[in-house]
């Protein structure tokens, strides 16, 4: 995170290729000298985060995990580059190109933001294979794989518990930039939500609007956003805003008297930064970003790439509830018909609000 829940990452410079991506903001993991699993196997992975990076306890960290399981199970020379608030195309554009000239193949780019630079990169340098989480194009090249998850399930099963666990029958949804992909959180909590009560009452806010991205960096935000829906009422509160979800938990927490929050993309009841609050962590929509990161690199690593959209859903473990806690044990069996209903089709979850 850019405040303090922003990890420190080691920094490693292995070759005048990779010191030249600092202008970009890029770190290296690479560690040539080092003689683990990795030494000789010629496999280069250059990953390109979202804004928040490494450290924001969320999505980037769930990427991040991809990435190291690729450097110690498969041997990869890894390289990290960061994004800046109010950066221009540009300049994602250079850092994707810079992870290129650099030997890094595949690259792969944390983020929808990074749509329009990945088509044009990639396009550009044809023998290198990218990844792009989170979004998909229409005229992306054969060479880009678009790794896309059904979150939208994962947070009807979010709602599920949220509806179960209120007592105020009032819950609330923050996230962090008002953009399709949120759309489909928002989509799947509701109707997860109205499932169990009709009735139920779910406050919306969104933290920013495109091209504005900053909700999903800002914890000052979130935790503005989660006690204006404390203050009407509700009691289990929903982030899918990237770091700016931990400022919302930390409002929760703050408010305590059954007050619960949910957390993303991480199980950010395991997050070291977070770890004050977890008492008040009801869950999280866990969307297993490290899963399709590995797949993607040892596909690579193997020469059967699958270019187009892969999707990552509940019944392949996509997406799932964490357990940590053991605050949503005594609605297991609820949970767990949810689940069913979702992958055998009974339950149609809906991609928008």
């Amino acid at each position: 995170m850019r405040r303090s829940l922003k990890l420190a990452a080691a920094v490693l410079s292995g070759s005048l290729g990779i010191a030249s991506l600092a202008a970009c903001g890029a770190k290296s993991t690479d560690n040539n000298t080092s003689a683990g699993a990795g030494s000789g196997s010629g496999l280069k992975v250059g990953m390109a985060y979202d804004i928040g990076g490494r450290g924001d306890q969320s999505f980037n960290d769930s990427a991040a995990r991809g990435l190291d399981k690729a450097k110690s199970d498969l041997g990869a020379v890894i390289n990290e580059a960061e994004a800046k608030s109010g950066e221009s195309e540009g300049d994602k554009e250079q850092r994707l190109k810079s992870l290129v000239t650099s030997g890094f193949n595949p690259v792969i780019a944390v983020g929808f933001v990074y749509q329009d630079a990945v088509n044009k990169v990639a396009k550009d340098n044809p023998n290198v294979k990218f990844a792009i989480i989170d979004s998909n194009s229409p005229d992306q090249p054969s060479n880009v794989t678009s790794l896309t998850f059904s979150e939208e399930q994962g947070s009807f099963l979010a709602g599920v518990a949220a509806a179960n666990k209120s007592k105020s029958k009032h819950i609330g949804f923050i996230g962090g930039v008002q953009s399709e992909l949120i759309k489909k959180f928002e989509a799947g909590y509701t109707a997860g939500a109205k499932s169990v009560d009709p009735s139920i009452a779910v406050e919306v806010t969104y933290l920013t609007t495109p091209p504005d991205f900053t909700g999903f960096a800002d914890p000052g935000k979130g935790k503005q956003a989660a006690q204006g829906q404390l203050d009407k009422g509700a009691d289990v509160i929903y982030s899918a805003a990237g770091s700016s979800g931990s400022g919302a938990i930390e409002a929760v927490a703050t408010a305590g008297n059954g007050k619960w929050a949910i957390g993303v993309d991480s199980d950010q009841a395991k997050q070291p930064a977070l770890d004050k609050y977890k008492d008040h962590i009801l869950t999280s929509m866990v969307k297993n970003v490290d899963t399709a990161v590995f797949s993607f690199v040892k596909s690579v690593k193997d020469g059967n790439v699958q270019s187009g959209i892969k999707n990552f859903d509940l019944k392949d473990g996509g997406v799932s509830l964490a357990t940590t806690g053991g605050y949503i044990d005594d609605i297991k069996a609820k949970i767990d018909a949810a689940t069913q209903q979702i992958t055998s089709g009974a339950t149609k979850v809906p991609t928008a609000p």
